[in-house]
Formats: structure tokens, sequence, C-alpha cells
């Protein structure tokens, strides 16, 4: 399954559609770290991560994750780890997953300049939840909770989600 997402703002997939929220500096195709955009491309869906104190395991036949308070993402461009899941207490700077807020209770890893990462192209680019406000993203693509569980239920591995300029 193919899933598309729009500068409009609307994630699509099998008829359905779903607004979105993007990254605070728009769609980008020169994607750089820290800038704030969404990157254009087509990327796997890799695996899903929740947070188990706050929902159950989503219903996906994408490989899932449960979230303990040990897990980040290191964002260090000059670090070996740099987008990759990473041990907390980390050397180098790292995202944590286990948040205050419900952003990250249901996170899609995106297959974005992982394999293998270039340093500065941009991490840490997931499918997950919206802030209350609908605020923009750091570069991510967020649906409200309901919406990413309804399109989970979808998922199989080797789906492909493509944000288009």
């Amino acid at each position: 399954m193919d899933i598309s997402v729009s500068g409009d703002g609307l994630l699509r997939w099998n008829g359905e559609s779903r607004s979105c929220v993007l990254g605070r500096s728009g769609i980008q195709s020169a994607k750089r770290e820290g800038d704030g955009a969404t990157p254009t491309g087509s990327f796997l869906l890799r695996r899903v991560f929740y947070r188990p104190d706050r929902l159950e395991a989503p219903i996906t036949a994408l490989p899932l994750t449960a979230i303990d308070p040990s897990m980040g993402w290191c964002d260090d461009p000059s670090h070996g780890d740099y987008n990759r899941p990473v041990t907390l207490p980390h050397p180098a700077s790292c995202e944590t997953l286990w948040r205050d807020d419900h952003v990250y209770d249901v996170v899609v890893v995106l297959g974005h300049n992982d394999d293998p990462p270039v340093p500065g192209l941009g991490s840490a680019i997931f499918l997950h939840l919206t802030r209350e406000t609908r605020q923009p993203t750091e570069g991510c693509v967020a649906l409200d909770q309901a919406d990413l569980l309804d399109l989970l239920r979808h998922c199989q591995p080797g789906d492909t989600l493509t944000v288009q300029g």
C-alpha cells in the first residue's frame, strides 16, 4: 500500500483521506538536520513504537515495539549513531522517545536517510501523533490518534509513505 501526503495537509490511503500536520518549514526536497521541513520522497514504514502505559498495542502487521524510558533517537550528525535508535543516557544529542506529552505515544519510523544515514540530511523523521494545538512538527508527519491507529490496521511490511511537494 502506498500512503500519500500532500502539501495541503492531507494523508491518503486506499480511498481514505485524513488531515495531517507537517513540518513548520513545509515540504522540502533538500532536507537538512534541524530545518523543520518534512522531506519529499517515498519512505518505507520500518516499525511502530508505542507507549504501553498509555494505550494497548496498535493492531498492525508492522513490527511493533513498546517504548520504555531508556529509548532515544540520535540526532547528532557528528556521532556514529546518527539517525539510529539508542539507549539513554547517550553521549550524543538524542530525542527521548518516552515523552511527557502524547506526541510519541504511537510512532511509525519512516525509512528516511537510514540506509545508510548521511550526516546532516535529517534524522528522526516519523509518522506520529499531533499535538492538541495541531501545531507544526519539526519535520515529521502527524495524525490524530484515532486516524493513525486506523491507518496502522491496514499497514503491511513493505508499505511506503510518499510525501509530495
